[in-house]
């Protein structure tokens, strides 16, 4: 089983590229999501005794809340990624041990370079997309204001830093040439004979 790294700054376009993978039937492991739903459950307890019952309203965790908190708080932020981080770890050990018999598995996460975790990616894929269009799409998509969008991106490393580290770099100016180079990208990385 090789595993490819799906990673790219927040609006970039990576959950169309995963959505592709997953259309060709390719096991797709969504790290955002795995640790959203880590949160509801198996850590809830924990990140309840380290941050407090204001998190959670109703049983539910208050996201708006919690980003609110780790934001404006390193110290938060690294509290909140030593609880979720390593669940997320042996929830990939999980899913790799489930798809065993898959030649590839896909493994999408933002912070692939920041957390180390693309030193055990057989190759990665780094989604890059002009600036204002991820704004757009941010705001769009979350129903937040420009300035919070910044904030977040602000948090993650700049594509100049992430490029170096990538062996391919999908260009995402326009969704119908990314889609195009994805898949070119692929039958390269099933046919290594292919030029």
């Amino acid at each position: 089983m090789k595993i490819i790294g799906l990673t790219g700054g927040i609006g970039s376009g990576k959950s169309t590229m995963l959505e592709w993978f997953q259309s060709k039937n390719i096991p797709c492991f969504e790290s955002d999501n795995v640790g959203k739903i880590l949160l509801e459950d198996d850590l809830k307890q924990e990140v309840l005794d380290t941050f407090g019952p204001e998190l959670y309203a109703d049983g539910r965790l208050d996201r708006k809340r919690l980003a609110a908190l780790v934001f404006n708080d390193t110290n938060a932020l690294e509290k909140l990624n030593a609880i979720v981080h390593p669940a997320v770890a042996k929830a990939f050990e999980k899913f790799k041990e489930k798809n065993k018999e898959a030649p590839w598995v896909v493994k999408e996460t933002a912070i692939l370079f920041e957390t180390g975790i693309y030193e055990n990616c057989d190759f990665i894929i780094l989604v890059c997309a002009p600036m204002e269009d991820r704004i757009s799409r941010v705001m769009k998509r979350d129903g937040v204001s420009r300035a919070s969008v910044l904030e977040r991106i602000k948090k993650q490393w700049d594509d100049s830093k992430k490029r170096p580290l990538a062996d391919c770099i999908i260009e995402n100016d326009r969704i119908d040439s990314a889609l195009k180079q994805l898949e070119l990208v692929f039958s390269k990385l099933l046919d290594p004979k292919k030029d």
